[in-house]
């Protein structure tokens, strides 16, 4: 798809791997909607450096853990942009549940935001991509997705459940509307792990480094912009975890 002049939603998009995918779009020539939830001062300057690129971008804010903020999020990004072409699902929270310790609310709180946020975000923005005959939908997953470890199991299966989402929003929005996801591996570690621990996850990833939000950039940007046969593929982009 050609990017110039069009326009993309990319959900969390003020800071780290959100961040870098909307500079990496922009920089290929696509106007962007910056989505925040809390990171107003980081979503402003995200829209700063994209408007160095020369390109167009405004930040809206909404809690991707309520439908009807998602629903205003859909409407006023198609209001703003006159249509939106692309959306990048990267939004997600990651709650540390062990098992005993588990909630309601903390299954609820990963699920709504991490799977069901991005369905309505497609289901809104997907149907008026098909009714215009184009568009891209590009979700992010995660390795853990296709084998969970322990202490975060709502995670887990929401992160799974993009996966199945990916492949049956491919189905019901072809063949105007391209859906494919990109499952990173270990990505900007948490900054409590120890440097015993981020060894530990280094001797686990086959290319033995921490993967970098740019690298996560240049996968979503290929199949935004030059995977034209390509839906319902997931990409990893882990290090070769998954098969560790």
């Amino acid at each position: 798809m050609e990017l110039r002049g069009r326009w993309g939603l990319v959900t969390g998009a003020g800071k780290r791997i959100g961040r870098s995918i909307a500079l990496a779009l922009a920089g290929r020539g696509l106007n962007v909607i910056v989505h925040y939830h809390a990171s107003a001062d980081a979503a402003a300057a995200t829209v700063r450096e994209i408007e160095a690129l020369g390109v167009r971008a405004l930040a809206l804010p909404g809690d991707l853990g309520s439908g009807d903020d998602v629903a205003r999020l859909a409407r006023e990004a198609e209001a703003h942009s006159g249509g939106v072409d692309v959306l990048v699902n990267n939004a997600s929270n990651y709650l540390r549940a062990p098992f005993d310790e588990l909630t309601e609310a903390i299954w609820d709180a990963s699920l709504d935001v991490n799977l069901k946020a991005p369905f309505l975000l497609a289901w809104h923005l997907g149907r008026a991509m098909r009714a215009r005959g184009r568009g891209r939908i590009v979700n992010l997953t995660d390795w853990a997705g296709e084998r969970p470890y322990a202490d975060y199991l709502p995670y887990c299966v929401s992160k799974a459940g993009v996966i199945c989402l990916t492949k049956a929003l491919a189905k019901a929005l072809a063949p105007a509307v391209q859906v494919n996801a990109v499952s990173p591996g270990p990505v900007l570690p948490p900054e409590d792990l120890t440097p015993s621990e981020r060894e530990a996850i280094v001797r686990a990833t086959p290319l033995r480094r921490f993967g970098t939000p740019e690298d996560v950039a240049r996968c979503v940007r290929f199949l935004v912009e030059e995977a034209d046969f390509t839906t319902g593929a997931v990409y990893l982009v882990d290090g070769g975890r998954l098969i560790a």
